[in-house]
């Protein structure tokens, strides 16, 4: 009997998954003497010779803030065989120049992305080095292959007033539940000032950016006031699933929210 050997050296499929990586920052340094830092937070990745480094993305800035969640994601091809050493660094940003030497440095943390997915929790929190203090925090999460979109327009109605001299001036923080009960920021709006009656622009989101296309997962929808201090205000909170969304008449959702 002659067997045949049909493999071809090369042809075969490299374990792989999509990861989305979020980030945060605590206790950042203060860089500026009238106001807080404005972080933003540059993703590297190391070549496999380890020979250079090569920028693969950044968040926004987050203005006046020395704890941020950043909305922007890294999407990230994870392969389950290589070493995949990634650099995160942190900046308060002082102008529009894209060049980061115009930019306060405040730290950065090297990780590999299979330390960031082998933890129990999916979370991991390194000391942010070369700066003066500081922390960063790193989840991840597995893409969803869904492809759907949503969209829908909000407003509120009779929100609280907490300013004592005027309105309030609310914004809304689009929040998704992650398998270890926290909660990770995907979306915010934009702020609709001195008013208790908003009426948000529409939003267009994929559903994998709210639920990972898991149409049951809590979706947690916070309600702020902004203020120019930066310690903006909770107006109410609330919860609701895409279930809830796709069920609903157009039109007729009312979600109250808690204080």
């Amino acid at each position: 009997m002659e067997l045949m050997n049909s493999f071809q050296p090369g042809s075969s499929t490299i374990p792989r998954s999509e990861v989305e990586i979020s980030v945060s920052c605590r206790d950042l340094s203060r860089m500026d003497l009238l106001s807080r830092s404005d972080p933003m937070c540059v993703l590297f990745s190391q070549n496999v010779d380890g020979s250079n480094w090569k920028e693969l993305g950044r968040t926004e800035t987050i203005w006046d803030n020395h704890n941020p969640d950043f909305v922007t994601k890294f999407h990230l091809t994870y392969f389950f065989e290589e070493f995949q050493l990634l650099k995160f660094e942190v900046y308060d940003v002082d102008s529009k120049s894209r060049d980061l030497r115009k930019h306060d440095f405040l730290g950065y943390a090297c990780v590999s992305l299979g330390e960031i997915v082998a933890s129990s929790s999916g979370r991991i929190t390194k000391k942010l080095t070369n700066g003066n203090k500081g922390k960063i925090i790193l989840s991840t999460e597995e893409v969803s292959s869904c492809n759907d979109k949503m969209r829908m327009r909000l407003s509120g109605v009779k929100l609280a007033k907490k300013d004592f001299w005027g309105k309030s001036d609310p914004y809304l923080c689009f929040l998704r539940s992650n398998e270890n009960g926290s909660f990770t920021v995907c979306h915010r709006t934009e702020v609709i000032k001195r008013t208790l009656n908003p009426r948000w622009k529409q939003i267009e989101l994929p559903v994998r950016t709210l639920c990972q296309g898991d149409y049951s997962r809590v979706i947690k929808i916070e309600c702020y006031d902004w203020n120019r201090s930066m310690y903006h205000k909770l107006i109410g909170e609330c919860y609701v699933t895409m279930n809830d969304l796709e069920t609903s008449t157009p039109g007729s959702t009312m979600l109250d929210l808690i204080d």
